[in-house]
């Protein structure tokens, strides 16, 4: 099983908990290919009461109809929309929720004989799930550090959006153990932990199987091949032979086929593919 939780990031969980305190609001970005993996499950304890607005962001890469079924899901506790945060898909629809609920706010400010003011925010979410492509399409600009690798995100900056919102930038945050191997597994094809502390071949396995699940047509139709057997192993080697992952004498070369599987995957290349349902509630 997949375990990492390098220093840096139960420093960003303490600084978290400090700058809980600035904020009105918080929008939690999560990635739409995994909703549910990608949720910090010590988030609901840091946040308490705090306002919260959900974003599933890459949306371009997960499937419309799960992406429709998890908003559903989230929409029974908070306000949640699907965007694409590098190409600025759904950021309107998110500023006008944004500035929707810091009327709310502003009201029950009012209410208490002190002045409106700015609505203060704060985007979390885990590594690599584009909280600072977000700010950068938010803000208009390049001031937030982005980048392919996770935990890229430095230092501490409050971003100007517009005259209505100050927007407080802050590490993306994961948390300690996986309960469940799916989860360590799928953050890791995602993107979300670093390739160099997991066996990329055993999650290449993995995919294969999730993406047998969904639907094996996705493989055949991606790579050109013809699936004679379910075994994750014999599938890799199928695509390692289309890509041309060879080593000398014709053999598989099973590093670089996973590595290329798991690279596709994530650029979309095996079309919009979301690996996991909501539980919905009745």
């Amino acid at each position: 099983m997949i375990q990492w939780y390098p220093g840096h990031m139960a420093k960003a969980k303490r600084i978290l908990r400090a700058d809980l305190k600035l904020v009105d609001l918080v929008i939690e970005i999560l990635d739409a290919r995994i909703p549910g993996s990608s949720q910090n499950p010590a988030l609901d304890e840091l946040l308490h009461t705090k306002e919260r607005i959900i974003a599933l962001n890459k949306k371009d890469l997960a499937a419309d109809d799960l992406t429709c079924l998890w908003l559903r899901h989230f929409q029974q506790k908070y306000p949640s929309i699907a965007v694409n945060a590098l190409k600025g898909e759904g950021i309107s629809s998110l500023l006008a929720l944004i500035r929707q609920t810091g009327a709310q706010i502003n009201s029950r400010v009012l209410k208490k004989g002190r002045k409106s003011r700015e609505i203060r925010i704060m985007i979390i979410g885990i590594p690599n799930v584009g909280k600072s492509a977000l700010i950068n399409t938010l803000t208009g600009s390049s001031m937030a550090k982005t980048g392919n690798k996770p935990g890229v995100t430095r230092g501490r900056q409050w971003i100007g959006v517009g005259d209505e919102i100050q927007l407080l930038d802050t590490p993306g945050i994961l948390w300690p153990k996986f309960g469940d191997e799916d989860v360590g597994y799928k953050l890791a094809l995602t993107g979300a932990i670093s390739d160099d502390i997991f066996d990329q071949e055993l999650a290449a396995y993995k995919l294969i199987e999730y993406l047998l699940n969904i639907d094996p047509d996705i493989l055949s139709r991606t790579y050109q091949i013809k699936l004679v057997s379910n075994q994750p192993d014999d599938i890799l080697a199928l695509i390692g032979k289309k890509r041309g992952c060879l080593c000398s004498g014709g053999r598989i070369d099973r590093d670089r086929a996973s590595k290329t599987l798991i690279n596709e995957f994530r650029k979309g290349k095996l079309g919009p593919v979301t690996l996991e349902k909501p539980v919905m509630e009745a």
